[in-house]
């Protein structure tokens, strides 16, 4: 095996272990009960790391045993697999832009509304079709069960950060005045037009608000906060692959012109 080739087999080593952040990240993402009510956005970067790791073990065979097919074909897949993960992450910016939430006095929780969204984002997610299945979902969950779980009095749960998602499905919006009794029972609202989804909310653990804008603000607001995350490990691992690809790029070249040096040298002796 040619110093070249050795280069390129250490790159690949390092492009293996780039993938595995990847793939964790994507499986932190897919277990949150948003991600899991949204399929489309739960397995893609699950998927984009595994054959990224894939693609990185071919390359490493390729340059081990010296097999300069597999290794053309491994630089060809990985060119597809970073332009895969710079439109992910340009997905991920859009998903993490300035969100709807705004602070609510003596709350430790925000609430969320959908014009703080892409446009983009609320039609994929909120149009009717899709948010028919995410409610289902939601409502089967256990994202409400756990308030309830956690809290007792109203002080507790006011001063709790709960996330946007349980902010905006599992309580009335405080604009409507309702009284507290637990997390997901509420009564008697001292303002019933304060906010449209006031007329929505309902104390039958399988609706609570999970028709009102303010849940579907909510599920955004979650994938924002989780998507910020995932970024961290996204960013990291496309300069280290974009770093490996553009030197395997070389060693690859500096490969073939050894091995044609040493078939010019074999032919003359």
């Amino acid at each position: 095996m040619g110093v070249s080739n050795n280069i390129t087999a250490v790159l690949n080593f390092i492009a293996i272990m780039a993938s595995i952040p990847i793939i964790a990240a994507g499986i932190w993402l897919a277990s949150k009960p948003d991600n899991e009510c949204t399929h489309y956005f739960r397995w893609p970067v699950v998927i984009l790391g595994a054959l990224i790791l894939l693609v990185s073990l071919a390359g490493f065979v390729g340059a081990y045993w010296n097999r300069q097919g597999l290794l053309a074909l491994y630089l060809l897949c990985m060119a597809a697999l970073i332009a895969l993960l710079l439109i992910l992450l340009v997905f991920a910016f859009i998903v993490t832009r300035p969100n709807g939430g705004y602070s609510i006095p003596g709350r430790g929780y925000k609430e969320y509304r959908l014009d703080g969204f892409s446009a983009w984002l609320r039609d994929h997610v909120t149009n009717s079709g899709s948010w028919e299945k995410i409610r289902t979902c939601l409502a089967d969950s256990n994202v409400c069960a756990k308030l309830t779980q956690n809290y007792i009095t109203p002080d507790q749960f006011y001063a709790a950060p709960i996330s946007p998602l349980q902010s905006g499905c599992c309580k009335p919006p405080t604009a409507c005045g309702y009284n507290y009794v637990n997390p997901t029972l509420w009564l008697n609202p001292v303002n019933p037009m304060g906010d449209p989804d006031c007329l929505l909310w309902n104390n039958d653990q399988s609706i609570l608000c999970y028709n009102c804008n303010s849940c579907k603000a909510g599920l955004l607001g979650n994938l924002r906060k989780e998507w910020r995350k995932a970024n961290v490990f996204l960013i990291v691992a496309v300069v280290v692959l974009i770093w490996v690809y553009l030197i395997a790029c070389s060693a690859f070249k500096n490969a073939q012109t050894e091995d044609l040096f040493r078939r010019y040298k074999q032919g003359w002796t």
